[in-house]
Protein backbone atom coordinates (compact mmCIF):
# COMPACT_ATOMS: atom_id res chain seq x y z
CA UNK A 1 0.00 0.00 0.00
CA UNK A 2 1.11 3.53 -0.74
CA UNK A 3 -0.19 6.13 1.71
CA UNK A 4 0.07 9.89 1.28
CA UNK A 5 -0.29 12.03 4.41
CA UNK A 6 -0.83 15.78 4.55
CA UNK A 7 -0.07 16.47 8.20
CA UNK A 8 1.15 18.92 10.80
CA UNK A 9 4.63 17.53 11.41
CA UNK A 10 6.60 14.34 11.58
CA UNK A 11 10.00 16.06 11.46
CA UNK A 12 9.86 17.76 14.88
CA UNK A 13 8.58 16.42 18.20
CA UNK A 14 8.82 19.87 19.75
CA UNK A 15 5.60 20.94 21.48
CA UNK A 16 3.24 18.54 19.69
CA UNK A 17 2.00 14.98 19.99
CA UNK A 18 1.67 14.29 16.26
CA UNK A 19 5.30 13.64 15.36
CA UNK A 20 6.03 10.73 17.69
CA UNK A 21 2.79 9.02 16.70
CA UNK A 22 3.56 9.33 13.00
CA UNK A 23 7.10 8.07 13.42
CA UNK A 24 5.83 4.88 15.04
CA UNK A 25 3.13 4.40 12.42
CA UNK A 26 5.54 5.02 9.54
CA UNK A 27 8.03 2.53 10.92
CA UNK A 28 5.35 -0.12 11.43
CA UNK A 29 3.87 0.57 7.99
CA UNK A 30 7.31 0.09 6.43
CA UNK A 31 7.70 -3.21 8.31
CA UNK A 32 4.39 -4.31 6.76
CA UNK A 33 5.76 -3.47 3.31
CA UNK A 34 3.89 -0.20 2.88
CA UNK A 35 5.23 3.19 1.75
CA UNK A 36 4.38 6.60 3.24
CA UNK A 37 4.85 9.97 1.55
CA UNK A 38 4.43 12.67 4.21
CA UNK A 39 3.83 16.26 3.07
CA UNK A 40 4.76 18.80 5.76
CA UNK A 41 4.87 22.55 5.50
CA UNK A 42 8.30 23.74 6.68
CA UNK A 43 7.13 25.94 9.55
CA UNK A 44 9.83 27.99 11.34
CA UNK A 45 8.68 26.77 14.76
CA UNK A 46 9.39 23.14 13.86
CA UNK A 47 12.34 23.88 11.58
CA UNK A 48 14.25 25.29 14.56
CA UNK A 49 13.75 22.04 16.50
CA UNK A 50 13.85 19.44 13.75
CA UNK A 51 14.96 16.02 14.96
CA UNK A 52 14.06 13.84 11.96
CA UNK A 53 14.90 14.36 8.31
CA UNK A 54 13.95 11.05 6.67
CA UNK A 55 11.16 8.49 7.06
CA UNK A 56 11.96 4.78 7.33
CA UNK A 57 10.73 3.14 4.17
CA UNK A 58 9.06 6.36 3.06
CA UNK A 59 9.61 9.94 1.99
CA UNK A 60 9.31 13.29 3.75
CA UNK A 61 8.38 16.24 1.55
CA UNK A 62 9.06 19.62 3.19
CA UNK A 63 7.79 22.75 1.48
CA UNK A 64 7.33 26.47 2.14
CA UNK A 65 4.05 27.02 0.29
CA UNK A 66 1.31 24.77 -1.07
CA UNK A 67 1.80 26.14 -4.55
CA UNK A 68 5.28 24.56 -4.59
CA UNK A 69 4.00 21.02 -4.14
CA UNK A 70 0.47 21.00 -5.51
CA UNK A 71 1.53 19.50 -8.83
CA UNK A 72 3.80 16.95 -7.12
CA UNK A 73 1.02 15.96 -4.72
CA UNK A 74 -1.38 15.49 -7.63
CA UNK A 75 1.12 13.22 -9.40
CA UNK A 76 1.66 11.18 -6.23
CA UNK A 77 -2.09 10.67 -5.95
CA UNK A 78 -2.29 8.85 -9.27
CA UNK A 79 -0.84 5.60 -7.83
CA UNK A 80 -1.79 6.03 -4.17
CA UNK A 81 -3.96 3.55 -2.29
CA UNK A 82 -4.91 5.92 0.55
CA UNK A 83 -4.62 9.70 0.85
CA UNK A 84 -5.00 11.25 4.28
CA UNK A 85 -5.46 14.78 5.63
CA UNK A 86 -4.94 15.33 9.35
CA UNK A 87 -6.12 17.81 11.93
CA UNK A 88 -3.93 20.92 12.30
CA UNK A 89 -2.40 20.41 8.88
CA UNK A 90 -1.63 24.00 7.82
CA UNK A 91 -2.78 23.26 4.27
CA UNK A 92 -5.70 21.03 5.20
CA UNK A 93 -8.33 22.77 3.06
CA UNK A 94 -6.18 22.81 -0.08
CA UNK A 95 -5.10 19.22 0.54
CA UNK A 96 -8.72 18.18 1.06
CA UNK A 97 -9.73 19.74 -2.26
CA UNK A 98 -7.00 17.70 -3.93
CA UNK A 99 -7.59 14.43 -2.07
CA UNK A 100 -11.31 14.40 -2.82
CA UNK A 101 -10.53 14.40 -6.55
CA UNK A 102 -8.48 11.19 -6.26
CA UNK A 103 -9.79 8.54 -8.63
CA UNK A 104 -8.02 5.58 -7.02
CA UNK A 105 -7.13 6.30 -3.41
CA UNK A 106 -9.27 5.87 -0.33
CA UNK A 107 -9.91 9.40 0.93
CA UNK A 108 -9.24 9.64 4.65
CA UNK A 109 -9.36 12.33 7.32
CA UNK A 110 -7.54 11.61 10.58
CA UNK A 111 -8.51 13.82 13.52
CA UNK A 112 -5.80 13.48 16.12
CA UNK A 113 -7.49 16.21 18.17
CA UNK A 114 -11.18 15.27 18.10
CA UNK A 115 -12.18 16.66 21.53
CA UNK A 116 -10.60 20.01 20.66
CA UNK A 117 -12.21 19.96 17.21
CA UNK A 118 -15.67 19.32 18.63
CA UNK A 119 -15.27 21.80 21.48
CA UNK A 120 -14.33 24.57 19.05
CA UNK A 121 -17.15 23.63 16.72
CA UNK A 122 -19.69 23.74 19.56
CA UNK A 123 -18.44 27.17 20.64
CA UNK A 124 -19.05 28.43 17.12
CA UNK A 125 -15.35 28.89 16.40
CA UNK A 126 -13.76 28.29 13.02
CA UNK A 127 -11.94 24.98 12.70
CA UNK A 128 -9.33 25.86 10.11
CA UNK A 129 -8.54 22.28 9.07
CA UNK A 130 -12.15 21.35 8.24
CA UNK A 131 -13.95 22.97 5.32
CA UNK A 132 -17.52 24.30 5.26
CA UNK A 133 -18.78 20.97 3.93
CA UNK A 134 -17.56 19.09 7.00
CA UNK A 135 -16.19 15.58 6.62
CA UNK A 136 -18.88 14.04 4.42
CA UNK A 137 -16.68 13.82 1.34
CA UNK A 138 -14.18 11.42 2.89
CA UNK A 139 -14.50 7.67 2.51
CA UNK A 140 -13.25 7.19 6.06
CA UNK A 141 -12.76 9.42 9.10
CA UNK A 142 -10.32 8.20 11.73
CA UNK A 143 -10.32 9.57 15.25
CA UNK A 144 -7.66 9.50 17.95
CA UNK A 145 -10.66 9.49 20.31
CA UNK A 146 -13.29 6.77 20.56
CA UNK A 147 -16.57 6.54 22.43
CA UNK A 148 -19.11 9.32 21.92
CA UNK A 149 -16.66 11.24 19.76
CA UNK A 150 -17.32 8.85 16.88
CA UNK A 151 -21.05 9.58 17.01
CA UNK A 152 -20.36 13.32 17.16
CA UNK A 153 -18.16 13.18 14.07
CA UNK A 154 -21.07 11.62 12.19
CA UNK A 155 -23.81 13.82 13.60
CA UNK A 156 -22.01 17.16 13.70
CA UNK A 157 -19.51 16.93 10.84
CA UNK A 158 -21.22 14.54 8.44
CA UNK A 159 -18.64 11.75 8.53
CA UNK A 160 -20.03 8.72 6.68
CA UNK A 161 -17.75 6.03 8.10
CA UNK A 162 -15.75 6.51 11.32
CA UNK A 163 -13.29 4.38 13.27
CA UNK A 164 -10.91 4.97 16.17
CA UNK A 165 -7.17 4.91 15.59
CA UNK A 166 -5.69 5.41 19.05
CA UNK A 167 -2.19 6.33 20.07
CA UNK A 168 0.44 3.66 20.58
CA UNK A 169 4.00 2.87 21.59
CA UNK A 170 6.79 1.89 19.22
CA UNK A 171 8.60 -0.97 21.02
CA UNK A 172 11.73 -0.36 18.96
CA UNK A 173 11.95 3.10 20.54
CA UNK A 174 9.95 2.88 23.76
CA UNK A 175 11.56 0.19 25.92
CA UNK A 176 13.22 0.01 29.35
CA UNK A 177 16.45 1.95 29.56
CA UNK A 178 19.23 2.51 32.07
CA UNK A 179 18.25 5.22 34.59
CA UNK A 180 19.99 8.57 34.37
CA UNK A 181 20.78 10.61 37.46
CA UNK A 182 19.38 13.82 36.00
CA UNK A 183 15.99 12.15 35.61
CA UNK A 184 15.84 10.31 38.96
CA UNK A 185 12.69 11.10 40.92
CA UNK A 186 9.90 9.68 42.99
CA UNK A 187 7.35 10.95 40.47
CA UNK A 188 8.05 12.26 36.97
CA UNK A 189 5.74 13.99 34.52
CA UNK A 190 6.49 14.51 30.85
CA UNK A 191 4.32 16.94 28.92
CA UNK A 192 4.15 20.30 27.19
CA UNK A 193 2.45 22.95 29.31
CA UNK A 194 -1.25 23.32 28.52
CA UNK A 195 -3.63 25.64 30.38
CA UNK A 196 -6.46 23.11 30.26
CA UNK A 197 -4.23 20.49 31.88
CA UNK A 198 -2.92 22.71 34.64
CA UNK A 199 -5.69 21.93 37.13
CA UNK A 200 -4.77 18.25 36.95
CA UNK A 201 -1.05 18.99 37.25
CA UNK A 202 -1.76 21.19 40.28
CA UNK A 203 -3.87 18.53 42.01
CA UNK A 204 -1.75 15.50 41.17
CA UNK A 205 1.80 16.88 41.21
CA UNK A 206 2.11 20.30 42.82
CA UNK A 207 -0.07 19.52 45.84
CA UNK A 208 1.62 16.14 46.51
CA UNK A 209 4.99 17.91 46.26
CA UNK A 210 3.85 20.29 48.99
CA UNK A 211 2.62 17.41 51.13
CA UNK A 212 5.86 15.44 50.67
CA UNK A 213 8.74 17.95 50.72
CA UNK A 214 11.21 15.08 51.24
CA UNK A 215 10.33 13.51 47.87
CA UNK A 216 11.74 14.50 44.50
CA UNK A 217 9.35 15.44 41.68
CA UNK A 218 10.39 16.05 38.07
CA UNK A 219 8.69 17.80 35.14
CA UNK A 220 10.01 17.55 31.59
CA UNK A 221 8.50 19.66 28.85
CA UNK A 222 8.29 22.95 27.02
CA UNK A 223 6.33 26.21 27.12
CA UNK A 224 6.04 26.40 30.92
CA UNK A 225 5.24 30.00 31.96
CA UNK A 226 7.37 32.10 34.28
CA UNK A 227 4.60 32.14 36.90
CA UNK A 228 4.30 28.34 37.14
CA UNK A 229 3.96 27.50 40.88
CA UNK A 230 7.24 25.67 41.39
CA UNK A 231 8.20 24.25 44.77
CA UNK A 232 11.74 23.53 45.96
CA UNK A 233 11.35 19.80 45.40
CA UNK A 234 9.90 20.05 41.87
CA UNK A 235 12.75 19.93 39.37
CA UNK A 236 12.51 20.82 35.69
CA UNK A 237 14.08 19.61 32.45
CA UNK A 238 13.35 21.75 29.41
CA UNK A 239 12.14 19.59 26.49
CA UNK A 240 13.31 16.01 26.86
CA UNK A 241 14.40 14.92 23.37
CA UNK A 242 12.53 11.86 22.05
CA UNK A 243 15.54 9.56 22.21
CA UNK A 244 15.79 10.19 25.97
CA UNK A 245 12.12 9.50 26.75
CA UNK A 246 12.89 5.88 27.73
CA UNK A 247 15.57 7.00 30.18
CA UNK A 248 13.22 9.65 31.56
CA UNK A 249 10.46 7.12 32.22
CA UNK A 250 12.90 4.49 33.52
CA UNK A 251 14.47 6.80 36.09
CA UNK A 252 11.47 7.38 38.37
CA UNK A 253 9.47 5.14 40.72
CA UNK A 254 6.20 6.43 39.22
CA UNK A 255 5.37 8.54 36.21
CA UNK A 256 2.27 10.71 36.07
CA UNK A 257 -0.20 10.96 33.20
CA UNK A 258 -2.47 14.02 33.14
CA UNK A 259 -5.04 14.37 30.35
CA UNK A 260 -6.02 17.67 28.76
CA UNK A 261 -9.41 19.00 29.83
CA UNK A 262 -11.32 18.50 26.59
CA UNK A 263 -9.96 14.98 26.17
CA UNK A 264 -10.64 13.94 29.75
CA UNK A 265 -14.15 15.37 29.50
CA UNK A 266 -14.96 13.38 26.38
CA UNK A 267 -13.15 10.23 27.47
CA UNK A 268 -11.76 7.40 25.36
CA UNK A 269 -8.71 9.50 24.48
CA UNK A 270 -5.51 7.96 25.89
CA UNK A 271 -2.45 10.12 25.42
CA UNK A 272 0.53 8.81 23.52
CA UNK A 273 2.65 9.33 26.64
CA UNK A 274 0.51 6.74 28.45
CA UNK A 275 1.50 4.04 25.98
CA UNK A 276 5.10 5.18 25.71
CA UNK A 277 5.67 5.21 29.47
CA UNK A 278 4.19 1.77 30.02
CA UNK A 279 6.22 0.35 27.13
CA UNK A 280 9.34 1.68 28.84
CA UNK A 281 8.45 -0.30 31.94
CA UNK A 282 7.28 2.66 34.00
CA UNK A 283 4.54 2.32 36.58
CA UNK A 284 1.99 4.89 35.44
CA UNK A 285 -0.18 6.90 37.80
CA UNK A 286 -2.99 8.45 35.74
CA UNK A 287 -5.93 10.75 36.21
CA UNK A 288 -9.25 9.02 35.60
CA UNK A 289 -11.55 9.35 32.59
CA UNK A 290 -14.23 7.35 30.84
CA UNK A 291 -12.85 4.45 28.86
CA UNK A 292 -9.49 4.18 30.61
CA UNK A 293 -10.32 0.70 31.87
CA UNK A 294 -10.70 -0.49 28.26
CA UNK A 295 -6.98 0.13 27.75
CA UNK A 296 -5.53 -0.88 31.16
CA UNK A 297 -6.88 -2.64 34.23
CA UNK A 298 -6.87 -0.10 37.09
CA UNK A 299 -4.90 -1.27 40.10
CA UNK A 300 -3.22 -4.02 38.11
CA UNK A 301 -1.76 -2.50 34.92
CA UNK A 302 -2.09 1.16 35.88
CA UNK A 303 -2.68 3.20 39.03
CA UNK A 304 -5.44 5.81 39.24
CA UNK A 305 -5.21 9.12 41.11
CA UNK A 306 -8.13 11.49 41.67
CA UNK A 307 -6.55 13.57 44.42
CA UNK A 308 -3.25 14.47 46.07
CA UNK A 309 -4.01 11.86 48.72
CA UNK A 310 -4.18 9.17 46.04
CA UNK A 311 -0.78 10.25 44.74
CA UNK A 312 0.73 10.10 48.21
CA UNK A 313 -0.77 6.63 48.74
CA UNK A 314 0.79 5.46 45.48
CA UNK A 315 4.18 6.77 46.56
CA UNK A 316 3.85 4.72 49.75
CA UNK A 317 3.53 1.44 47.82
CA UNK A 318 6.49 -0.90 48.08
CA UNK A 319 8.96 -1.26 45.25
CA UNK A 320 7.64 -4.77 44.68
CA UNK A 321 4.05 -3.53 44.32
CA UNK A 322 5.10 -0.77 41.95
CA UNK A 323 7.21 -3.13 39.86
CA UNK A 324 4.29 -5.54 39.54
CA UNK A 325 2.10 -2.78 38.08
CA UNK A 326 4.90 -1.65 35.76
CA UNK A 327 5.47 -5.14 34.36
CA UNK A 328 1.77 -5.78 33.83
CA UNK A 329 1.33 -2.42 32.11
CA UNK A 330 4.23 -3.09 29.77
CA UNK A 331 2.87 -6.52 28.89
CA UNK A 332 -0.53 -5.02 28.05
CA UNK A 333 0.98 -2.29 25.88
CA UNK A 334 3.12 -4.72 23.89
CA UNK A 335 0.14 -7.02 23.38
CA UNK A 336 -2.54 -4.47 22.50
CA UNK A 337 -1.15 -0.95 22.04
CA UNK A 338 1.94 -1.14 19.83
CA UNK A 339 2.41 0.68 16.54
CA UNK A 340 2.08 -2.67 14.77
CA UNK A 341 -1.33 -3.26 16.35
CA UNK A 342 -2.48 0.16 15.15
CA UNK A 343 -1.28 -0.58 11.61
CA UNK A 344 -3.22 -3.84 11.75
CA UNK A 345 -6.32 -1.78 12.62
CA UNK A 346 -5.58 0.77 9.90
CA UNK A 347 -5.20 -1.93 7.23
CA UNK A 348 -8.49 -3.46 8.30
CA UNK A 349 -10.58 -0.28 8.27
CA UNK A 350 -9.09 0.86 4.96
CA UNK A 351 -9.97 -2.48 3.38
CA UNK A 352 -13.52 -2.23 4.70
CA UNK A 353 -14.14 1.39 3.70
CA UNK A 354 -16.11 1.73 0.44
CA UNK A 355 -14.62 4.18 -2.05
CA UNK A 356 -17.01 6.63 -3.67
CA UNK A 357 -16.54 8.25 -7.06
CA UNK A 358 -14.62 11.55 -6.90
CA UNK A 359 -17.58 13.64 -8.03
CA UNK A 360 -19.72 12.23 -5.21
CA UNK A 361 -17.05 13.02 -2.61
CA UNK A 362 -16.71 16.53 -4.00
CA UNK A 363 -20.47 17.10 -3.87
CA UNK A 364 -20.73 15.80 -0.29
CA UNK A 365 -17.91 18.12 0.76
CA UNK A 366 -19.58 21.11 -0.84
CA UNK A 367 -16.91 21.48 -3.50
CA UNK A 368 -19.15 21.26 -6.49
CA UNK A 369 -19.34 18.25 -8.80
CA UNK A 370 -22.25 16.75 -10.64
CA UNK A 371 -25.50 16.14 -8.73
Amino acid sequence: MKLIVFGLTVSSAWGNGHATLWRGLCRALAEHGHQVVFFERDLPYYRAHRDLTALPGGRLVLFDAWSEVQALAARELTDTDAAMVTSYCPDALAATDLVLTASRARRVFYDLDTPVTLARLRRGEAVEYIGPGGLGGFDLVLSYTGGSALTALRDELGARRVAPLYGHADPSVHRPAAPLDRYRSDISYLGTYAADRQAGVSALLIEPARHRPDRRFLIGGAQYPADFPWTSNIHFVHHVVPEEHPAFFSSSRLTLNVTRGAMAGMGWCPSGRLFEATACGAAVLSDDWEGLDAFYRPGEEILIARSAEDVCAAMDLTDTEIRRVAEAGRDRTLADHSATRRVDALERVLAEAPRRAPEISARLAGLGGEP
